[in-house]
C-alpha cells in the first residue's frame, strides 16, 4: 500500500518538477503541509538545485499562510474531521502530542511558542504551534506574531542547513 502511494506521488509530481515554475509550486505546496512545512520545502529546493533566495520567499509565503488558517480554522477543521472514525484517532494523537509541550509553553508564554515553532525538530512548526495556541486558548493576535517569529527563525536555521551544510554534502 505504501509503495503504491509513494509511486503515485512520484508520478504525480514528476511532470511538475520538469519546469522551474512547477518546482516552485512543489516547494510551496510542501511548505503548506503539516510536518513538512518550510523545512521540507527548503530541503527540497536545495536538492532540486533551486535559487536559495527565491525558494526562501516561496517557502515563507506558504508557511506563513498556514498561521491564520491554523489559528482561526484548526479547531473547526478538527471537529469536522473527528466525525470520521478513520481520522479521529490520528487527530487525537496529534492533539495529545502537542499538549505534551504544554508545560514548556505555559512556562515561557509566547516566547516559548516562538522557540517551539522556530527550532526545526520533528513535530514542531507553524501547524503544531497553532494547535498549541488554540488548545491553550492563547490570544490569537499575539500568537500570530509569535508563531510568525518562529517561522522566520526556522527559515534562517533551515537556510543554513539546506543551502549551506546539506549542499556542501551533496555537491
Amino acid at each position: 500500500m505504501a509503495k503504491k502511494a509513494a509511486s503515485y506521488l512520484v508520478g504525480l509530481f514528476s511532470g511538475m518538477l520538469a519546469s522551474t515554475l512547477g518546482k516552485y509550486i512543489f516547494i510551496f505546496i510542501l511548505s503548506l503541509l503539516p510536518i513538512l512545512e518550510l523545512r521540507g520545502g527548503l530541503i527540497a529546493a536545495a536538492l532540486l538545485d533551486m535559487n536559495p533566495w527565491t525558494s526562501l520567499i516561496v517557502c515563507l509565503i506558504g508557511n506563513i499562510l498556514v498561521i491564520p488558517i491554523g489559528l482561526f480554522l484548526l479547531e473547526w477543521i478538527f471537529n469536522l474531521l473527528s466525525k470520521s472514525k478513520l481520522l479521529k484517532k490520528g487527530i487525537e494523537k496529534w492533539k495529545k502530542k502537542a499538549l505534551s509541550k504544554k508545560k514548556t509553553i505555559e512556562k515561557y508564554g509566547f516566547f516559548g511558542l516562538t522557540l517551539f515553532v522556530g527550532i526545526p525538530l520533528p513535530g514542531t512548526g507553524a501547524w503544531t504551534g497553532c494547535l498549541l495556541a488554540v488548545l491553550l486558548q492563547m490570544d490569537k493576535k499575539k500568537s500570530f506574531y509569535y508563531i510568525l517569529a518562529g517561522v522566520l527563525m526556522a527559515a534562517v536555521i533551515m537556510m543554513i542547513f539546506s543551502f549551506g551544510i546539506l549542499k556542501g554534502v551533496i555537491d
